[in-house]
């Protein structure tokens, strides 16, 4: 768009605030003035159901009034307290998350995002284990700053490297664009511990990887990994700052396949992204470590009361409200809308997903797979064909994010049969483009 189609405040914006992961030159940010439930209103009055939940991120939708006014209520009472204090809010979070998080995952180091969460776990796992090596995937994502871009495989990491000493990559369980069959990558997996000798601190996964394409492992893959890293003597580390609080219908992705890790990261649903705030979240053997060994990390606003304030408010309105459970319900019927988006549109190379956890891949062939959008498009000027159907289904009033070549479906956890099916048909008429720009 234009600059001088743009308002006051965007125009702003577009002078003075950096556009994330973007050509500035590119950059064109639509202001948002109104959201309640599963929509959101821009200032030029147009309305979009987000089906997308923002940034994969608003769990509990645009209207969770308690906790926004559980915020309220704690920066009235005490807005800040340095982290050598405490508050009940941070206390209740604590213990809120040994409950709900699964095995003994029991105590928690609190940061603002998931970044910092990823940088906490990389950071404990070394401490633990005394080893230096963080072993990720190809295929994920765990973050910006400088350690989690380093264990991210997408191609964002490419501008941040070289990256920290220790990070090292492996195969994904993913056979679309793999020389692997997906159990055959955790024999790929065994061999590189193996070859690495006893020098890797942690395996480090998205139990579903997001950004990358809603990538949803075999069920017997995360117990099988788990036995594996710690084989090896490895721990096994789970990054569920996208699958985590009922986005998948349960509690945790790690939770679908029965699995429980030795270090856990969340954030995004863990506020419903009210307030920023990450978590790492750890066993009681690997807390006891730091009793009499320093832990050699902080933040300024760790433990933020009204962040905090705001998880307890959340954890307890998905347990209230029985979100989580919805989550799984009205999942499976969002799944089997998709199924008939795949039947209708040869563009549809193939859907895949849990609970409200999706995404609907495109292909160029009918015959086989080809995508339209590749790896390299994070890097490059120009939107593709998926951006073009996301642009043509928020012109029929739905948002969707697009994720190099996948259509990322992640609404909040309140969402109703009849809103799925308002979102699906505005995304039926929008993949009528990519079916127009198929080659076969």
């Amino acid at each position: 768009m234009a600059d001088d189609q743009l308002n006051e405040t965007e125009r702003l914006d577009r002078a003075h605030v950096f556009g994330t992961w973007a050509y500035q030159s590119e950059v064109s940010p639509k202001e948002i003035v109104e959201a309640g439930g599963v929509r959101f209103t821009a200032a030029d009055g147009e309305e979009y159901l987000d089906f997308s939940g923002q940034l994969m991120c608003s769990n509990l939708g645009h209207s969770a009034r308690r906790v926004a006014e559980a915020m309220a209520d704690q920066a009235r009472e005490a807005a800040y307290v340095a982290p050598g204090f405490t508050t009940e809010a941070r206390a209740r979070l604590g213990e809120l998350l040994a409950d709900v998080t699964p095995g003994e995952l029991t105590k928690t180091f609190f940061s603002t995002s998931g970044t910092e969460a990823v940088e906490a776990a990389i950071k404990i796992a070394r401490s633990y284990t005394g080893k230096e090596k963080i072993l990720s995937r190809y295929r994920s994502y765990h973050g910006a700053t400088y350690g989690s871009i380093s264990v991210t495989g997408d191609p964002r990491r490419l501008a941040a490297e070289p990256a920290i000493p220790g990070a090292i990559k492996a195969p994904d369980p993913y056979a679309y664009g793999s020389t692997l069959e997906p159990m055959e990558s955790l024999s790929y997996i065994d061999e590189m511990l193996t070859l690495e000798g006893d020098t890797v601190a942690a395996v480090l996964v998205e139990p579903i990887v997001g950004s990358n394409g809603i990538l949803v492992p075999p069920d017997e893959y995360l117990p099988r990994l788990r036995e594996i890293a710690h084989a090896h003597g490895a721990l096994f580390i789970c990054d569920e700052v996208m699958s985590g609080f009922g986005r998948t219908g349960e509690w945790f992705g790690c939770d679908v396949f029965d699995v429980t890790p030795d270090i856990m990261t969340t954030a995004k649903g863990l506020t419903g992204a009210y307030a920023p705030l990450g978590a790492t979240t750890v066993t009681g053997e690997i807390a006891a470590h730091f009793e009499e060994n320093m832990f050699c990390h902080g933040h300024t606003y760790s433990g933020h009361p009204v962040a905090c304030r705001a998880g307890v408010a959340a954890i307890r309105t998905y347990r209230e409200e029985g979100l989580i459970d919805h989550a799984g319900r009205v999942g499976a019927y969002l799944g089997d809308r998709l199924d008939e988006l795949a039947n209708a549109h040869p563009s549809v190379g193939d859907v895949r997903g849990v609970g409200l956890f999706r995404g609907i891949e495109l292909t160029k062939s009918s015959e086989k797979r080809v995508p339209f959008g590749h790896r390299e498009d994070k890097l490059s000027k120009g939107s593709t064909v998926v951006d073009e159907v996301g642009d043509r289904a928020a012109a029929n009033g739905t948002y969707l994010a697009t994720m190099i070549n996948t259509l990322i479906v992640a609404p909040p956890l309140s969402i109703t049969r009849d809103e799925v099916d308002e979102a699906v048909s505005h995304v039926d008429d929008a993949l009528t483009v990519a079916d127009r720009a198929m080659v076969d």
